[in-house]
């Protein structure tokens, strides 16, 4: 396809297939640790999945607007994609929270699926774009009224979330990169990056004190629970690892994909120099985020500058490596099973967190108890083939990695590419 780069995909697909790992798992209470976040200050290799397909973002908003062009019709492209991406992002979240008068249990849950199936049709139809942009300004307010409009089912609703986060990411960082350079561009990175820094170490917390990075205490926390009250992640409930402030330096790295993506296209240089400079750049972000971490530890919850310069130097390390190996020297007989996921991210994504919804929304009836089609099908079926429960935890979320591998798959061989 037109301005694809192989070793894109295939760090895309990657990237999409170690997300659903590591969010799929058969049981959160036995997991292996490097498919588990870091308790708080460092990171495991789970914490740079997230940034990695950020700084993705960015790389293909260069490479899909080559020629930089400011005009309505690609403004109204952005935004159309921004809020679609928002969109799906939300709905992973109020699909759970839907009631329907008179419905419960199975029926509940098919209605629910038929607004589902409603929304998705009206947001990615084909039609003329400023419907298109109509009928996406609609579904964004929709949510907002019915997150803040007083009713009991939506009151705790979580309004930030990944989606959200790439769609923010995605809509700033595209209107940047038509209109400035790339040394506008890396200015711009430095400083929401310094900026960031200086908030959480300098500014007091109001009602708490001195600034911090403690959880639910520092600043970041305290911007989360003043302005979405109740609409925070469940587990923590008074901050959000996707939260307000710390959306700022995840521009970092949506810029860090701006610029990676600004040297791939420059034509004077050759395949292995490209590779070479993408591996030095990835290094020096891995070296420059360690030394950061003495004073501004990594942390993904908080997305640190330090955590965007480390994260950032892993992916450009991972990048240079694919590009040399596939775009370079050609190698490409064994990427297939990543370019499948990786052609398809959204698609993945998104119903790899529908479908956990809708198996633990099915009862099913066995032992003289009820209980759902998930806890039936890992804790009845698949865990007691295996005695070590890590293990089982683990087949379960390589099953179902499997699982969306056929589905893509069949996607990709019959050209289906679902564009958000």
């Amino acid at each position: 396809m037109k301005n694809r780069l192989l070793s894109l995909d295939v760090l895309r697909g990657l990237t999409i297939m170690l997300m659903t790992v590591v969010n799929n798992p058969g049981d959160w209470g036995h997991v292996y640790a490097p498919l588990l976040h870091a308790e708080w200050h460092g990171y495991t290799p789970t914490d740079l999945v997230f940034p990695t397909f950020l700084l993705i973002v960015g790389v293909s908003v260069v490479l899909a607007m080559p020629h930089k062009r400011w005009n309505s019709d690609t403004l109204l492209k952005i935004a159309i994609r921004t809020l679609r991406i928002f969109c799906l992002g939300w709905f992973l979240f109020f699909f759970s929270k839907i009631q329907l008068p008179g419905l419960e249990g199975p029926t509940l849950l098919l209605g629910r699926l038929a607004i589902m199936a409603i929304l998705a049709w009206a947001l990615f139809s084909e039609y003329e774009k400023k419907y298109q942009f109509y009928v996406a300004v609609g579904t964004f307010l929709l949510m907002i009224l019915l997150a803040f409009g007083g009713f009991d089912a939506y009151e705790t609703v979580r309004i930030p979330g990944v989606l959200q986060r790439i769609a923010m990411v995605y809509g700033l960082i595209a209107v940047l990169y038509l209109r400035t350079s790339w040394q506008v561009q890396a200015v711009v990175g430095v400083t929401v990056l310094l900026l960031y820094w200086g908030l959480m170490t300098l500014i007091p917390v109001p009602g708490v004190g001195q600034a911090n990075l403690e959880k639910g205490t520092n600043l970041a926390a305290w911007l989360d629970y003043t302005l979405l009250p109740g609409h925070l992640w469940a587990s923590a409930k008074t901050w959000d690892p996707e939260g307000i402030l710390s959306t700022l330096p995840a521009l970092g790295t949506g810029i860090a994909g701006l610029l990676t993506g600004t040297l791939l296209r420059t034509p004077s240089l050759t395949g292995p120099q490209k590779a070479r400079y993408l591996l030095l750049a990835g290094l020096g972000g891995i070296v420059l985020g360690s030394v950061w971490h003495i004073v501004f530890p990594i942390n993904k919850a908080l997305w640190t500058s330090s955590y965007v310069l480390v994260a950032a130097g892993w992916a450009l390390v991972v990048l240079s490596g694919l590009y040399y190996w596939i775009d370079v020297k050609g190698s490409k007989g064994w990427t297939l099973p990543f370019v499948v996921f990786g052609v398809n991210p959204m698609l993945v994504f998104f119903f790899s967190g529908i479908i956990p919804r809708i198996l633990s929304a099915i009862p099913v009836h066995t032992n003289g108890k009820s209980v759902s089609l998930q806890h039936y099908l890992y804790s009845d079926l698949l865990a007691p083939q295996f005695s070590n429960p890590m293990n089982a935890s683990l087949a379960w979320a390589l099953l179902y990695l499997a699982f969306w591998g056929l589905i893509v798959w069949v996607l990709y061989r019959k050209g289906v590419v679902v564009k958000v």
